[in-house]
C-alpha cells in the first residue's frame, strides 16, 4: 500500500488513533456542509480516485485497508455471477447511524466500485443499503461482462 498505512512511521509501531468525535466532525459535519446538496456524489467520485492512488490486488487487501482506514470489518455476504454484496460493520459504523440519520457512505461505494472495477476489468457501480436498526451498512457491487474495460496504457 502507501506509507501512509504504514506501522513503521509511527513511534512504537502504533497506528494513530481517530477519536469518533474527530472522525464525525470531518466527515458528516464539515464535507457535507462544503459540499452541499452534491456531496454524496463527489464523495462518491472522491472513493473511485482514492482507490485509483491506492490501487488494491485482492479482496483481503480491500478488506485491510478499510480497517487501516478506520472505515470499519469489510466482509463478502454473497457473490453472484455479476454481483457481489459486501457488508461493513464495526463500532464507528454502528456510532455513526445511531448518532446520525442522514449519513452518506458513498465515499466508501466509490472506493469499492473502482477496486472491483479494476480488479475484474469490468465496469462496476457499488449501491449502498445502510440499514440503521442493525448497525451495518450492505453495499452491492454490480459489473456488466459485457462492459470490458479498455486497460492499454
Amino acid at each position: 500500500m502507501s506509507e501512509l498505512s504504514s506501522s513503521e512511521n509511527h513511534p512504537d509501531n502504533q497506528e494513530p488513533s481517530t477519536s469518533l468525535f474527530g472522525y464525525e466532525l470531518i466527515r458528516d459535519v464539515l464535507l457535507p456542509e462544503l459540499l452541499g446538496k452534491d456531496a454524496p456524489e463527489i464523495l462518491y467520485w472522491a472513493g473511485k480516485r482514492l482507490a485509483r492512488k491506492f490501487p488494491l490486488g485482492t479482496m483481503e487487501e480491500i478488506k485491510h485497508f478499510f480497517l487501516n482506514a478506520e472505515w470499519g470489518h469489510l466482509n463478502i455476504k454473497e457473490e453472484k455471477r455479476s454481483e457481489m454484496v459486501l457488508e461493513l460493520t464495526g463500532e464507528i459504523i454502528s456510532a455513526r447511524l445511531k448518532n446520525n440519520s442522514n449519513l452518506s457512505f458513498q465515499l466508501e461505494a466509490g472506493f469499492l466500485a473502482q477496486q472491483l472495477e479494476s480488479q475484474k476489468k469490468l465496469a462496476a457501480e457499488t449501491f449502498e443499503h445502510p440499514t440503521k436498526r442493525s448497525g451495518k451498512i450492505q453495499f452491492t457491487v454490480k459489473w456488466d461482462k459485457s462492459d470490458i474495460l479498455n486497460v492499454s496504457k
